[in-house]
């Protein structure tokens, strides 16, 4: 889902910066399409799926604009409240697809060179893990930045108010609503208070999907489908795969773990930008699942890395 949707995103970017430039009327509908593609990930993402948005709204949204000449017109004078707006939306779609990219490579990089090889599965084993990261970030980040330290804060707004139980009669309940000006800051805030809670996702040593470990629990495959099987789960496949190969990484994981550190190397001796780090990394995991799906061949993909 996710190499999929930043090909939507990039591609319905791309169609409304020309919308917004050319102020083409006939590519309104072409526009719309491309943008309801996004809307369909989107929508069906945690938690997104169960916010009462006004969907009808956003998947007309050009045309809506079209029929209303006078607003049609703002959009497109600078400096007008309308084309404030629409330049917003712009930077905000962007910024959601930059800042997902972002925490899927720092979270995986975290968990595979942390986390991965832990003898113990609880809170306390996630902690000591996240304190030598922390600390390998913050030694990183202060040769490249100096003062400014590294911390994983987000704003959040916390309020708490009363509301209908949804399965206990209605009965009255006292309920914390959280407000996030991110989605990213949602999802990094989930999974720090996983795992204090000891629970922390994991891939799969089979079929390189993530899954939840829950707390105490000790397992590298999860029990879904395994790929090419209509019965046999990954735990099932893997259980053989683990008696025959007592090493468990594979080339790909074992070649992104080389140019993984490799980059950490350079990041912190200076010769990478904190950007240049997060898109290297992003990069290089995205070319390991491509080698893992089969799409590329390892040779390949070692080739790629060395040019890294």
């Amino acid at each position: 889902m996710k190499r999929t949707h930043d090909r939507k995103e990039i591609t319905c970017l791309k169609e409304m910066r020309a919308l917004f430039i050319h102020k083409n009327d006939g590519a309104v509908l072409p526009v719309q399409e491309k943008l309801n593609a996004v809307w369909d990930v989107v929508f069906g993402l945690p938690f997104y799926r169960d916010l009462p948005m006004d969907k009808h709204t956003s998947r007309n949204l050009f045309p809506r604009l079209l029929a209303d000449k006078e607003k049609w017109e703002e959009t497109f004078e600078d400096g007008s409240e309308g084309n404030k707006m629409f330049r917003e939306f712009l930077s905000r779609m962007e910024y959601f697809a930059e800042s997902i990219r972002n925490f899927r490579g720092q979270i995986a990089g975290m968990l595979e060179f942390y986390f991965e090889k832990l003898k113990r599965r609880n809170s306390t084993a996630y902690a000591e893990a996240y304190a030598r990261y922390f600390l390998d970030m913050a030694a990183a980040g202060a040769l490249l930045f100096g003062d400014t330290l590294f911390e994983q804060s987000f704003p959040v707004q916390v309020k708490f108010t009363p509301m209908r139980h949804p399965a206990n009669n209605g009965k009255n309940i006292l309920a914390e609503e959280t407000e996030f000006s991110a989605f990213s800051h949602f999802l990094y805030t989930d999974f720090y208070r996983g795992l204090i809670a000891g629970n922390a996702p994991r891939r799969c040593h089979n079929c390189g999907r993530f899954f939840l470990l829950n707390r105490g629990y000790d397992t590298c495959y999860c029990n879904n489908i395994a790929p090419g099987e209509t019965e046999k789960t990954c735990r099932k496949v893997g259980a053989h795969r683990k008696a025959q190969d007592l090493t468990y990484a594979t080339p790909a994981q074992i070649e992104y773990r080389k140019v993984y550190n490799r980059l950490k190397t350079r990041r912190a001796r200076g010769k990478l930008t904190a950007d240049e780090w997060n898109a290297a990394a992003v990069l290089a995991l995205e070319y390991k699942d491509k080698a893992e799906a089969g799409e590329i061949s390892d040779f390949e993909l070692k080739e790629i890395f060395d040019k890294m």
